[in-house]
Order: C-alpha cells, then structure tokens, then sequence
C-alpha cells in the first residue's frame, strides 16, 4: 500500500572492506613519500549531504554520518564523529583499525598533536578542507615536529575502484513566483556589498548561495535541489557562473547567459590565477584552501570573510514566504492524515519502523507536489528514539512497540518550500516520568515559540529558554534548539540557528526549527519540533527598540496524551489550546472525513 521512493533502508556501511582499504591507503602514502592522511567527509564546497562519489570517508571507514573524519598515520588510525554518531561510529567502524574519538572532545588537530611524529610529513587535500581548517591542522602538525603537506591529487581516488561517477543532473529555473526576485536584481545587491569590506571580486563556493543568486536548482545532491556549481561575481562586469555544460539546456542556457558567462568547473582555476593584484574575497565557511592557494600564488590578494549572500538567502522575500506557508499548510495536512493512520494502526502490534517512513512519505506523495524528501526521515520506536539522528536500516528495523514512544522526525522538499516536523506520540499509555519528560520538552518548546526579544538578539541568547524546565530537573539535550531552514533549498541553512553557538542576529524573515529534545539511552527519545518564522512583534507603549517575535509554521497535531496539566502555566496551556485550534480550522478542510474526526478529538482543547 505504502512506499519510499526517495529513501531506501540498506545498511550502506563497508566496514569489512575498511582494514584492507586502510592497508592499500598505507601503501600508497608510503609511494608519495607520506606519514599520514587527513579524511574530512567534505567535498569542494562543504556541503552537508555529499554525492556518492564524495563519500571518501564512508568508502575508507564504513562510516555513513553526515559529520566526521578520520586520520590515518602509518602505525595508527582514528575516526572523530561528534555525539549525535557515536552509537552509529561503534556500529560501523571496525575498532580493530581505528580509535573511535569525539569530534569536539578531541578534534583531529588535537589528536595530530599527540599522536604525529617529529619529521612525519602529513597529507591533505586542499580541495576537502577550508583554509581555517588548514591553519589548525598545520600548527597542530608543527607542534609535534611534523609537517602538513597539500597533496596535487587525493590518494582515496587512485584506490578506490568502482567510484560512481559525478554527479550530472539537469539545471532548472526557479520560477520567479517562487523566487519572489530576479537574479539580475540579487546581483545587484551582491555587487553593493564588496565594498564591506572592499573586494574586487567575490567567489562564491557555496553551491545554495550559487543557486538563491542565480535562480537555479539541480538534483546532484539527495534531498537538496543543488547543483554542484561556482560562481565569481566581481564588483564591476560580468559575473561568471561555473557548471557542467552538460546539466544545461537550450532554454535554461539562454536564461542564464542573460545575466551571466557560463564556464566549466574546471575553468575556474584558470580563471582564479587570471586576477592578479585583485582582491579577492573568499567565504570563510565553504570555500577549499585550493581556492586561496591559487589566488595567492598567482599575485592575488585573497581575503576570508562571510559570503553576503548567506545572509541574503536567510532572510526571505514576500514569495518565499507565502510559499511556505502553503507549503506547511499543505504538509501539515499530509502529516496529520499520517498520524491518524498511525494511532490507528500502530496498537494492533504489527507496524514497523519502515512502515512508518513508508508511510508518511506515501501521504506526502499523495500532494502531488512532493519533489523529495528533505533529509532521510527518522523513525525511532522504543530505544531507538534515544539515538538523536538515528537512521532506521533493514537490520535495525524494530516494531512500533505497546507502551512505548515513537520519534518521527521529517521533512519535505515542495517547490514553494522546504519542511521539517518532529513528533513523538505514544503507543497505548504513557509512564509518568515518559509524561513529565514530554511535558518539559513541551514547556521549553512552547517558551521559544512565545518569545519576544529586541532586534539583534542571536540564537545564543534565545537557547536557554528552551532548556529552563529540563535544567530545574537535572536534565538537558545535546543539539542545539534550532537550524535554518531554506526555501527549496537545504533544511539545514545558516548563518542563523538558536544553539549555544548561534551568534548572528535574527532578523525578520528568518525560518528556523524549533526543536528541544530529551533522550533516555536505550529507553526513549523525545523530540517537538516546528518550524518558525520571526516576524516583528506588536510593541507596547513605551517600548524604546524594536521587538521580535516567532510565527509557527508547522500544523499538526501535538499528542495531548503525553501532556501533564499540572505542570503548564495558563499561559502554556493557553498556547497549546489556541495552536491545535489553529491546526484543526486550518488542516480540517484539506483531510478526508476519518482523519477530521481524528483531527477533532486530538486537537480538543486541554
């Protein structure tokens, strides 16, 4: 009845073949004269999902996270995952070839430090890994007598047989009612801020800065709409717009000509060795350490600073929006007929993990507007919930179990807007330490959604209300509050997030999550999250600054049934009433008949 079309459930690990990869690794190192290798899971413009032929690190160590590395000297090796992985990390990595260390406990230039000896020369592919990220490893190897050395080509590519091949989807143009502003007015603005500070030139690394500015999206990485391109943009002339002459038709060619040359990635670096005496601006967040050597090799003045059109892209147009309001209008209906079809279901003792995501990817569908799933959906049953980003596989795969939570973390790519909803209901009946976890999960949610604060507060400023009620019992979580969120584009987006480590601003037309947690190891997770939107918020008389505020996107249901009254503040019960209110009149019209009466019932007021 149910099917997911745009994730699969096999355990993409090759852990077995790791020792004997390492081996060859060594092999080669010792060839080029090499102590030693720095893996990042990275490719040339650090994006978070990597096609598959990036995945040097999952290939090398078995290791299919989104975030780590790994360093492999002659005599030992070690994998770095952070703690979302660390369950993960101890599944796939053979423990036998590497020590399984913490990203942020002991970073890779740390366990450099340590570990290299004097007169060992370390490689690193200049291509993989920033210029920041350089500057640490380089001192990490100088502290231990050794030397960084950039490598001309990656030795993992010369081993690794089979590698698919790159990654060659069509561009298409992003219609201007979705986009809301042309591309030849963005250029503008981009154009208006090298002079902050002043650059010749502006090279933009990020493949979603390339597609907001140009109105352009691609399918060359899973569940974000990009295609793998460069940009340099200069303060006067033509800007030049680097992708594979092949992902171009006719039309979308013209388009782009328009405003734009079009070259090949590999004309880039001729083209970077080409601006002599320029300034030359570097984004410090994505662009490769490559980018700086050949500008600066050549007599270019490279500088790093914050692309501005991350910032750009974070605050969104009139359009867009407009367009995620129906986007999560449309999506909220879609999770709503899910849910229904889960409380249903999920009692009679048969459903699975998989038959969730099957599922809730199914009703999606049934839009006839979804374009992809926004990243692999989490479906956490029991236990499972308790491992933050876990990724349910065949082997994995547990049933929806009597008494137990289940964690259901998604999100949807439509062409008006990019999704992302938690939600942790319960099979049969709550413990009471499950309803008083929940419950302070909920508070700090619900302190976050009600939060009013002066303009130029940052997420750091922001992230402790959402912990003040886990924090009076004893408890935390370990991931930040909340990420950005594009349009169309990745449903991790920066430069905003409300996190421990979130220091930009909010500005009004920011999108972000809204999603504090609580998890028990090997007994339960919990997790509510919506997406928000800050807007300005009225002010009372005498205000002396502007204030903010957050509208709540995402509509669907929370489960009342995890809910302790006693523990809200009239307000809080005040908040949670007039949401499912808003839910239940703005999602009725668009459900069948079975899933409104559900919808009535689940929506009731406390």
């Amino acid at each position: 009845m149910f099917e997911a079309r745009f994730q699969t459930f096999e355990d993409a690990s090759e852990r077995a073949e790791s020792a004997d990869r390492v081996a060859a690794l060594r092999t080669e190192l010792k060839r080029r004269g090499l102590s030693g290798f720095v893996v990042p899971r990275a490719d040339r413009q650090q994006n978070e999902y990597l096609p598959a032929s990036e995945e040097r690190l999952a290939w090398l160590t078995g290791f299919t996270g989104s975030a780590g590395a790994a360093v492999v000297l002659i005599d030992k090796a070690a994998m770095f995952v952070d703690g979302r992985y660390t369950v993960q990390a101890d599944a796939q990595v053979d423990k036998a070839v590497f020590a399984i260390e913490h990203l942020v406990d002991m970073p890779p230039s740390q366990w450099l430090a340590k570990n290299a000896k004097a007169g060992d020369k370390i490689g690193y592919d200049p291509w993989l890994h920033t210029s920041e990220g350089v500057e640490r490893l380089k001192q990490a190897a100088a502290d231990a007598g050794a030397e960084l050395v950039a490598v001309d080509s990656n030795p993992i590519d010369v081993l690794w047989r089979n590698r698919p091949a790159p990654p060659s989807g069509p561009v298409t143009l992003r219609d201007i009612k979705f986009a809301g502003e042309s591309a030849a007015d963005k250029l503008k603005r981009v154009r208006a801020e090298l002079d902050r500070p002043k650059a010749d030139v502006l090279v933009v690394s990020d493949s979603q800065n390339v597609a907001w500015t140009f109105n352009i999206r691609g399918s060359d990485i899973a569940h974000t709409p990009l295609a793998l391109a460069f940009a340099v943009i200069p303060r006067e002339g033509r800007p030049r717009l680097y992708v594979e002459p092949k992902k171009l038709d006719n039309a979308v060619r013209a388009a782009l000509e328009d405003i734009a040359d079009i070259g090949a990635p590999d004309d880039l670096t001729r083209d970077l060795a080409a601006l002599k005496d320029k300034i030359v601006r570097l984004d410090q967040a994505s662009a490769a350490d490559a980018l700086s050597r050949i500008v600066s090799e050549h007599g270019g003045k490279p500088t790093r600073a914050a692309d501005p059109i991350t910032l750009m892209k974070a605050v969104k147009n009139h359009a867009e929006i407009a367009g995620t309001r129906a986007a999560h209008l449309r999506d909220g209906a879609a999770v709503t007929r899910f849910l229904a079809w889960l409380d249903r279901e999920a009692p009679k003792g048969t459903l699975t993990e998989i038959d969730a995501v099957a599922a809730l990817e199914s009703f999606r569908r049934d839009t006839g507007l979804l374009k992809d799933v926004s990243f692999p959906t989490i479906s956490g049953a029991g236990p499972n919930a308790a491992i933050v980003h876990y990724r349910v596989t065949r082997d994995s795969n547990r049933k929806l179990g009597l008494n137990e939570l289940f964690l259901i973390d998604s999100g949807a790519q439509y062409e008006d807007g990019t999704t992302d909803i938690t939600r942790t209901v319960v099979i049969g009946e709550p413990s009471e330490e499950m309803r008083d976890r929940f419950t302070r999960v909920l508070k700090g949610h619900i302190a976050i959604a009600t939060a009013v604060y002066p303009e130029n507060t940052t997420g750091a400023q922001l992230d402790s209300l959402a912990r003040v009620s886990l924090w009076q019992a004893g408890l935390d979580f370990d991931h930040g509050t909340g990420h950005g969120v594009g349009s169309y584009l990745s449903v991790h987006e920066g430069p905003a997030r409300i996190s421990k480590l979130g220091h930009v601003p909010l500005r009004r037309g920011m999108i972000l999550s809204n999603e504090p947690g609580y998890y028990k190891t090997a007994a339960y997770g919990i997790r509510i999250e919506n997406l928000v939107l800050v807007i300005a918020a009225p002010e009372p008389a005498g205000a002396e600054r502007p204030l903010n505020a957050f509208e709540t996107l995402t509509l669907a249901p929370i489960d009342r049934r995890l809910v302790d009254m006693r523990m809200l503040a009239a307000k809080e019960r005040h908040w949670l009433d007039s949401y499912h209110e808003r839910v239940r009149e703005e999602v009725a019209p668009l459900v069948d008949q079975q899933t409104r009466t559900w919808l009535a019932a689940a929506t009731r007021p406390l």
